[in-house]
């Protein structure tokens, strides 16, 4: 039971990154202007929402709650996102600040796959990794065509 108390701390911890990535990509979606840039931060912003749908269920199957309000840390995050991009900003700028987003993000996901997790909880963590890798990929694709040399395109 104890265990299963942490684990459910735990994945509602990465549920509210989920909750954050979206409320990012709703600031980037509002701010570029490039519509094929516009197009995959929607799809990235959908399979944030996908996650967040994964792991709330998985969470109440768990017999938690999840934590489905964005919070204070979650709304500072909102501020600074909007802050760092300010009222003109090019889209390189912007796909910038998405790939670091999503890196945090992997970063997160990696710390909890280090943790005390079961197998069902580190495959449902697992999935949701693979995913925002593949959107790592993705935007550093569009940033080395958009020529953001400022980015670093490794890894």
């Amino acid at each position: 039971m104890k265990d299963t108390i942490k684990t459910i701390k735990v994945l509602n911890e990465l549920l509210q990154g989920e909750y954050m990535a979206v409320e990012s990509f709703n600031n980037f979606i509002s701010k570029v202007e490039d519509e094929k840039i516009k197009t995959e931060f929607q799809r990235i912003q959908q399979q944030h929402r996908s996650n967040i749908e994964k792991l709330a269920t998985y969470i109440q199957n768990l017999g938690g709650q999840p934590d489905e309000n964005l919070g204070f840390k979650g709304k500072m995050g909102d501020l600074k996102v909007n802050m760092d991009l300010g009222f003109k900003t090019d889209d390189g700028e912007i796909l910038k600040k998405a790939i670091e987003g999503e890196t945090r993000g992997v970063n997160m996901a990696e710390k909890i796959l280090r943790g005390n997790l079961d197998d069902k909880s580190r495959d449902v963590v697992g999935e949701i990794l693979q995913k925002d890798r593949v959107a790592i990929r993705k935007l550093k694709t569009l940033a080395e065509q958009k020529c953001v040399c400022s980015v670093n395109l490794r890894g």
